[in-house]
């Protein structure tokens, strides 16, 4: 592995052990989590490697293969965000030492196998580098703790206003299944892959854009979606309190059907697409069950559409990519993956038909954008176990 290499460089010796966290996507379910919605939603076999080895003298010291620098801090005394791309480790120290006693630090390099943008990879070196650091204090990190600190870690340090979407499917999802999950609870169901299911595999389209939720515009979709809900629930005459503690999860649907019109039409297009999504979420978890991928792909071309039009994410290239995918044979459907500003397109597709798509969506995508063909990329991958901790 080459960060097991670079380990070697750096210290002269062998990491003393290393954590992998697999990479998610989420055919269906997007942009929900945050208001405590259901989504649907996979680990794939590919994602973030961190091999590592204690330090005695309560040192964080942590490098990554993409990122320039490295960052140090002591363990029991993280220091302030910085903003750049060690904050998720700074936050993720600060949440652990705020639960247990920490005395032991760290050293670590950092490698992604996939390009950064669109596959939750934030959340996956969060929980590979929870679980590293967990296991040289000797603490012994239950599933939902490692999701809890993780979200914690971005929601609060970082600041990016997620949802458990990404921890949950990172840490709880199985092989060859999907995870159906509750955000509202913490409430879960594997579904494993129907047998009478057609066969299907995920193609990652990497646009050449790298994405950083920090500096988009995924805090504002939020606090418009928000802020939506916040009117729907004074033209209902539902008591409400702090507006950060609003969520369209707890406004009724018929608050919504009969108030839409009057909200501002950016708040309605975001409370459009919160309230549709739950239904396809809903709908989406039945066709899986019955082994309906052809059902469970065309809700995700319409998660797509919904992402586009009414939570108005995705840049031009992006939106290109999904369009090039609905007119692809061999598709059974997609999306933009993860928060859809900049980054991946994900497709649900025809494992015999493969080689054909990936072409054909790769030709067509570089037609239209010659000047990422050194960036773009392309990818298959399963679904896949979550963190082994």
């Amino acid at each position: 592995m080459r960060c097991e290499e670079q380990f070697y460089k750096i210290y002269g010796r062998d990491p003393e052990s290393r954590t992998f966290c697999p990479y998610r996507v989420c055919p269906i379910g997007a942009h929900v989590d945050h208001n405590l919605g259901k989504i649907t939603g996979f680990a794939i076999d590919q994602g973030i490697t961190f091999a590592y080895g204690p330090k005695m003298n309560g040192v964080v010291e942590v490098t990554s293969l993409q990122f320039p620098k490295r960052a140090q801090w002591f363990v029991h005394n993280p220091p302030r965000p910085e903003r750049d791309w060690a904050d998720y480790f700074r936050g993720a120290t600060l949440a652990l030492g705020t639960r247990y006693p920490l005395s032991v630090g760290i050293c670590g390099v950092f490698d992604g196998s996939l390009p950064i943008g669109g596959l939750s990879s934030s959340a996956a070196v969060t929980i590979s580098f929870l679980a590293a650091l967990a296991r040289v204090n000797k603490i012994e990190l239950q599933r939902q703790e490692i999701i809890d600190l993780a979200y914690e870690a971005e929601k609060d340090y970082v600041g990016v206003s997620v949802g458990k979407l990404d921890q949950s499917c990172e840490v709880l999802s199985k092989a060859n299944s999907m995870l159906y999950l509750d955000t509202l609870d913490g409430s879960y169901e594997v579904i494993p892959t129907n047998p009478v299911s057609k066969p299907y595999i995920f193609a990652i389209f990497f646009s050449g854009l790298e994405h950083n939720l920090v500096g988009s515009k995924y805090n504002m979709r939020v606090d418009e979606l928000r802020a939506g809900v916040y009117a729907l629930q004074a033209f209902a005459g539902i008591p409400y309190g702090k507006f950060g503690e609003s969520y369209a999860r707890t406004t009724p649907l018929e608050a919504y059907w009969e108030y839409r019109e009057k909200l501002p039409t950016p708040w309605r297009k975001r409370c459009d697409h919160w309230y549709s999504e739950q239904d396809r979420v809903e709908r989406g978890a039945e066709a899986w069950r019955r082994g309906d991928v052809e059902e469970y792909g065309k809700l995700s071309f319409e998660s797509g559409m919904s992402s586009i039009v009414n939570w108005e994410s995705g840049a031009p290239e992006q939106i290109k990519l999904y369009e090039i995918m609905r007119n692809t044979d061999g598709i059974y459907g997609g999306r933009f993956a993860g928060a859809g500003f900049k980054g991946c397109c994900l497709a649900l597709i025809d494992p015999a038909k493969k080689d054909d798509v990936l072409g054909s969506v790769t030709d067509a995508y570089l037609r239209e954008f010659p000047h990422l063909k050194e960036k773009y990329s392309c990818c298959v991958s399963a679904a896949s176990e979550g963190i082994v901790l």
